[in-house]
């Protein structure tokens, strides 16, 4: 087992229509002022981004996101991972029921030397870290989708 290897998968059910779902989940650059672990986002070009994130754990990821993959029609936002994680992420956006389903898969491989070294003690704290952050995401998603 690669104890630096991750697959998340998290589900959020939404009570706001697909097309406003996606039109927030598209807009990276603007995560830091709805979902309180994405600490800055900056847009670099079109299709590339910078993200440092923090949840409770004392440490921070910098990443750089690459669009490999935007489809409104199939609700699908895709991007390549580099940084303190490589891999990818990917946002599906699909109508369920009287809402949004907004499912997220990623899999990355921890490349940040300080968390490598600590991958066996520290992965129920960095899988407990992940989830903490996902659950305030769905809540910051939740109170942007009501002010707008």
């Amino acid at each position: 087992m690669d104890w630096n290897h991750y697959r998340f998968r998290t589900l959020w059910s939404l009570a706001a229509p697909q097309s406003a779902v996606f039109a927030v989940l598209e807009r990276p650059e603007d995560y830091p002022g709805w979902w309180p672990q994405v600490r800055s986002a900056t847009r670099l070009d079109a299709v590339t981004g910078t993200l440092t994130i923090r949840s409770l754990l004392p440490y921070d990821l910098t990443l750089t996101l690459r669009e490999t993959r935007r489809d409104p029609a199939a609700g699908v936002l895709e991007a390549a991972i580099r940084g303190d994680m490589e891999g990818w992420a990917r946002w599906t956006v699909t109508s369920g029921g009287p809402g949004t389903l907004a499912r997220y898969d990623q899999v990355v491989d921890v490349t940040k030397p300080m968390l490598r070294r600590l991958a066996v003690p520290g992965r129920p704290l960095f899988r407990a870290n992940h989830r903490l952050m996902m659950a305030a995401g769905r809540r910051g998603l939740l109170r942007r989708l009501e002010a707008v």
